[in-house]
């Protein structure tokens, strides 16, 4: 399964591919730290799954992203893991086609809990 990671925060990105790279059959295929990288790269490296951080720098947010990768065919299965759990963004993130939103904070370890699921749903 390989996995996009979008953060505007290299400490994030460089925790959680620890995180990830550590479970059996995932396999980082990139990472970026903006919307204009991150809508390129998945575009062109079709990853099955994408974690997004809901603001990033540089010009466009991760709902930018969000509402285009998910008209790729077939479009990655996204998770929005953010500082900003509030329920509005949730709200418009399910709206644009988030899978899954979780709260940095209090949720990240769900990510691994994910990746389990949908490996095991994947075989």
């Amino acid at each position: 399964m390989k996995v996009f990671l979008v953060d505007d925060s290299a400490i994030v990105l460089g925790k959680l591919a620890a995180m990830i790279s550590g479970i059996d059959g995932v396999e980082i295929a990139g990472q970026a730290l903006n919307a204009r990288d991150a809508i390129q790269s998945i575009v062109k490296l079709k990853p099955d799954v994408v974690i997004l951080d809901i603001r990033l720098n540089g010009g466009g947010s991760g709902m930018d992203v969000l509402k285009r990768i998910k008209k790729e065919i077939p479009p990655p299965i996204v998770i929005m893991l953010t500082n900003y759990p509030y329920p509005q963004y949730r709200e418009k993130c399910q709206a644009l086609g988030a899978d899954y939103f979780f709260d940095k904070v209090t949720e990240i370890e769900k990510i691994y809990d994910t990746f389990k699921q949908l490996l095991k749903d994947k075989s």
